[in-house]
């Protein structure tokens, strides 16, 4: 198939690389800027980097390890030492801030007595002010930081910390919410490239693709179709959906579960994604990774960070990958390129600004997937394809360009301000079933169902969305308790266009295929007529706009170091509307407005009886306003969502192995789904209500310095509960009533021979799902299994990584998910996963 970009292609690749310049040159003017450094940091900056890969182990282990890595001389008394216990290092660092990273947690501080000779002692403690004696006060420089979001230790599967539980710095064992988290090294291990595939590995996450594209999750037994990027949207809200996000230039993946609309706002019940990018560093860290494998898969991935002055004032980062593969599917491909350059700057201690900017660029051939017949999937191979060779090429991009402002005013308050501008621009060309809203049409009787009637589609979507939000959080001590305290306010303002073309609805002659027996090949006069078609005629324009204002607080109340109260609410103003012409000045002319307005309690008590054992209870609510119109042309009131959750949490094995028990019941008001009775194909109905209830379990973490690993487990019952077209009672679409996962890993590093070498598998299970709302067919159950192995090995002062993967090591077949009417009904868009997969990579530290 010959690959030549069409005009609309040019204007989105030429729109995407001019925002790419225009942030590189927001981004990157202050590295001519360098302020003279002082002899002590002269110094240090000629200190040589090197990598590390200590464990997490005893701290007496650890420097005996660092020892004979640095050559260095760490003098100690060994009660000193005694019961410590050190969180370990792997990366690479000069030497110094190796060991302070070793020593982090441990009270312990180290004193130069040398070159390369340190002692070490306890820290001094601060100095409090002394009031009352009127004596002077010193108080140590106020540091801004937001731990939640600072980069984990490359190859651990620990996190302690979650940005999205709470905005605040506090340990996920002391928040009474259900919060799971991917660290970067279990991405690295899996070989993820997307994160739908690292989602698998959270308890109650589905995917739900459509075109192929992952651009929507199944949470709690609720579609949510979108994600959040370092805790704002990050793509419109009512049109363009969350498209495709890749890993390159992602530290972690969070899953909040239940209703976040205190927080962040217009979001589904089931839970909220937020994906926390990689940020600048001024530790020099630099790698280049090529992996390569089945079908034609090619990938090379970047990231180097370090300081850009002498002084550690400025710091960058610039990660990314470009990756060209084919694909199991037939016609299908997949060549796209991300690139994200930032730049921080710390002025001083207390002040920390940084500039990010991410583009992504992607071309593609849309999957239109398979079909049902009767109550299963057809019995078809699962690459057999009923698109068209010649289809035109799909192209997608997406600018995003973030600020983030943090100021510490003293040890006890602190104000952070987020901006988020993302550019979402989408324009695919298919061959696809007819009709796109029935499913009496797909197949021509007088043939034997084996004729698959098709239509040409064209779709162009942008979107423009530019949130914002302002933070204060405040530490304080008030009558024997302890507050932390979150007042703010945000804003999200999102406008999108909607372009259609082609007859949709009904069957073009001439372009049925046998699907036994298919053969390829449309004339070209078929696309040249379908792009000649409006279609509806007089509406195949869209205009959406959505505001949202909102104001909340929070306080986290910590009494006698054990019982942990968090409340708080949030009240929404929202305007939405959808309107449709001939054109898009006439769609935005004819736009319908509805407002919304409504408040979102949250609160929730945790008992920690241990410092290992935590047991929590929650009661939330959610708020989102419909942006759809009935049939008669009416508007739709908001969604409400409602939870209450109870569990259990615990830190096992010196607090490196984190667990968390959930029992949650979710209802949620007012779902929108296509009104089948309407002749408007646009038009919505709310379905009234649905019912998720469950049980889930999350773990994640070590068991011992060689041994990793992260599981789930999740029991969902998710049910249409009142409805007025049949549907009452039945099982929400795609949701196992049964699923889970384990990833195991092995590090070898007290054999000498094999020191470096790593080895992991993974299951992933899911039970019988419906395939839509109306359960007319099921997708069966199934069992995959993954491996991989990896080696360490030291080059000079670099390392040397070579890693091998295979997923679907038996080769089954299963299939993930269906359509949910967004693009097709979900009997013919049924996407299969993929066969067994291999890919081998090779990866230089340093």
């Amino acid at each position: 198939m010959t690959r030549t970009t069409n005009h609309q292609s040019t204007v989105i690749l030429s729109r995407t690389l001019t925002r790419v310049a225009i942030g590189i040159a927001l981004t990157f003017p202050a590295l001519s800027f360098s302020p003279r450094a002082s002899a002590a940091e002269a110094a240090a900056r000629s200190e040589q980097a090197m990598p590390f890969s200590i464990p997490a182990q005893p701290l007496e282990d650890a420097l005996n390890e660092f020892i004979a890595v640095t050559d260095w001389q760490v003098g100690f008394p060994a009660e000193l030492a005694k019961g410590a216990r050190s969180p370990g290092v792997a990366g690479r660092y000069p030497p110094s801030e190796a060991l302070r990273k070793l020593l982090a947690g441990t009270g312990l501080v180290y004193r130069h007595t040398g070159a390369r000779a340190v002692t070490l002692e306890r820290a001094r403690e601060p100095i409090r002010p002394a009031m009352a004696d009127n004596q002077e006060v010193h108080l140590s420089p106020v540091m801004v930081k937001d731990e939640a979001l600072e980069e984990t230790d490359r190859g651990s599967y620990t996190v302690a910390r979650s940005f999205s539980a709470t905005k605040t710095d506090t340990p996920i064992m002391d928040t009474p919410v259900s919060v799971q988290v991917v660290p970067r090294a279990v991405m690295q291990d899996q070989q993820t490239t997307r994160i739908k595939d690292a989602l698998e590995n959270v308890s109650g996450v589905r995917p739900q693709s459509s075109l192929g594209l992952g651009n929507g999750y199944i949470i709690r037994g609720f579609r949510n179709d979108r994600v959040f990027r370092n805790g704002l949207v990050a793509s419109g809200v009512s049109i363009g959906g969350a498209t495709e996000f890749d890993t390159a230039n992602l530290k972690s993946v969070e899953v909040l579960k239940g209703p976040a609309a205190i927080l962040f706002g217009r979001i589904e019940p089931g839970g909220m994604i937020n994906v926390v990018t990689k940020r600048p560093e001024d530790t020099p860290y630099y790698s280049l990774e090529q992996r390569f494998g089945s079908y034609d898969f090619y990938r090379t991935e970047w990231d180097a960070t370090g300081a850009i002055t002498g002084d550690r004032s400025w710091s960058y980062r610039f990660a990314g990958a470009y990756q060209n593969n084919e694909s199991f599917r037939d016609f299908n491909f997949n060549d796209r390129i991300l690139v994200q350059p930032s730049v921080t700057w710390r002025p001083a201690d207390a002040t920390e600004m940084t500039l990010e900017v991410e583009a992504l660029y992607q071309e593609y051939q849309v999957d239109r997937a398979l079909f049902a017949i009767g109550d299963r999937p057809a019995s078809i191979p699962i690459s057999r394809s009923f698109i068209d060779p010649d289809d035109p090429i799909d192209t997608l991009s997406r600018v995003n360009l973030g600020f983030t402002l943090s100021h510490a005013f003293n040890e006890t308050w602190t104000i952070r301000n987020r901006f988020l501008a993302s550019f979402n621009d989408d324009d695919n060309f298919s061959v696809k079933p007819a009709n796109v809203f029935t499913v009496q049409q797909f197949f021509d009787p007088s043939a034997g169902n084996r004729t698959y009637l098709r239509n040409i589609f064209s779709q162009v979507a942008a979107a423009e969305t530019y949130t914002t939000n302002l933070d204060l959080t405040g530490n304080l001590e008030l009558w024997g308790t302890r507050h932390q305290t979150l007042v703010g306010f945000d804003f999200l303002r999102s406008t999108g266009t909607y372009l259609t073309r082609g007859d949709f609805m009904n069957p073009v002659p001439g372009l049925e295929i046998d699907i036994y027996n298919p053969v390829y090949g449309i004339d070209r006069s078929f696309y040249a007529n379908a792009l000649a078609t409006p279609f509806p005629a007089g509406s195949n324009h869209s205009y959406f706009r959505d505001e949202w204002y909102g104001v909340y607080f929070q306080d986290h109340i910590t009494l006698w170091d054990k019982i942990h109260i968090l409340g708080g609410g949030r009240y929404d103003w929202a305007t939405t509307g959808r309107g449709r012409g001939d054109s898009f000045r006439a769609a935005e002319a004819s736009l319908p407005s509805r407002e919304d307005e409504g408040f979102s309690p949250r609160v929730g008590i945790l008992y920690q009886p241990w410092y290992w054992l935590s047991v929590y209870g929650n009661w939330t609510t959610s708020f989102g306003a419909n942006n759809g119109v009935t049939g008669s042309g009416a508007t739709v009131d908001p969604e409400i969502g409602e939870q209450f959750e109870a569990g259990v949490k615990t830190e096992l094995f010196d607090q490196r192995l984190t667990t968390t028990l959930a029992y949650y019941h979710l209802t949620k008001e007012n779902i929108l789904t296509r009104d089948f009775s309407s002749p408007d194909p646009f038009a919505v109905a709310p379905i009234g209500e649905a019912r998720s209830q469950g049980i889930e379990l999350d773990v994640s973490g070590q068991i011992t310095d060689e041994l990793s690993l992260i599981g789930s487990y999740a029991f969902t019952d998710a049910r249409i509960t009142k409805d007025n077209s049949g549907l009452q009672d039945n099982r929400l679409n795609n949701v196992p009533e049964h699923a889970g996962s384990l990833w195991l890993k092995y590090d070898i590093r007290r054999y000498a021979p094999l020191n470096g070498l790593s080895f992991g598998a993974g299951v992933f299970v899911a039970g019988q799902r419906e395939g839509d709302d109306d359960n007319t067919f099921v997708l069966p159950g199934y069992v995959r299994l993954d491996a991989f192995a990896a080696y360490r090995y030291p080059l000079g002062g670099s390392n040397l990584v070579a890693q091998f993967n295979i997923r679907n090591l038996l080769d089954k077949t299963y299939y993930e998910s269906t359509d949910p009417f967004q693009n097709a009904p979900p009997r013919v868009g049924i996407y299969p996963g993929a066969p067994l997969t291999a890919m081998g990579s090779i990866r230089l530290e340093f």
